[in-house]
């Protein structure tokens, strides 16, 4: 029976054989003497490369809107609830804390304890 393969799967195969051919050989030869060799990493620089890279990707997150109808009509968050304690000399507890920043139209950034944690991030 005759394989009827087409040109391109069969160039793919052998250019994927060639090359990981050709890695495997280099991989294991050792450099000739005055031949190239690879230079050492400098791992301060590239953790500060990293570290700034981060921080581009990390601050849109930061300050992603949350709440989508915040400074609306139809915002539900800006609804909140209080709770009293009794005659215990306890402050009262309200759910503002939390919702307040989000009705506002703040993200991660702006809550409470999140807020904090988001800070020792980079960006």
């Amino acid at each position: 029976m005759v394989s009827k393969k087409s040109g391109a799967g069969v160039a793919a195969a052998l250019g994927a054989a060639m090359l990981l051919g050709a890695g495997a050989g280099t991989a294991h030869a050792a450099p000739a003497e005055g031949g190239a060799s690879l230079a050492k990493t400098d791992v301060a620089q590239a953790l500060g490369g990293t570290t700034a890279g981060l921080g581009y990707g990390i601050a849109p997150v930061k300050d992603l809107r949350l709440d989508p109808w915040a400074n609306s009509s139809a915002d539900v968050l800006n609804n909140g609830a209080t709770v009293q304690p009794d005659n215990s000399g306890l402050a009262p507890v309200s759910t503002g804390t939390l919702t307040g920043p989000l009705s506002a139209g703040g993200g991660p950034r702006d809550l409470p304890v999140v807020g904090q944690l988001l800070g020792a991030l980079p960006g």
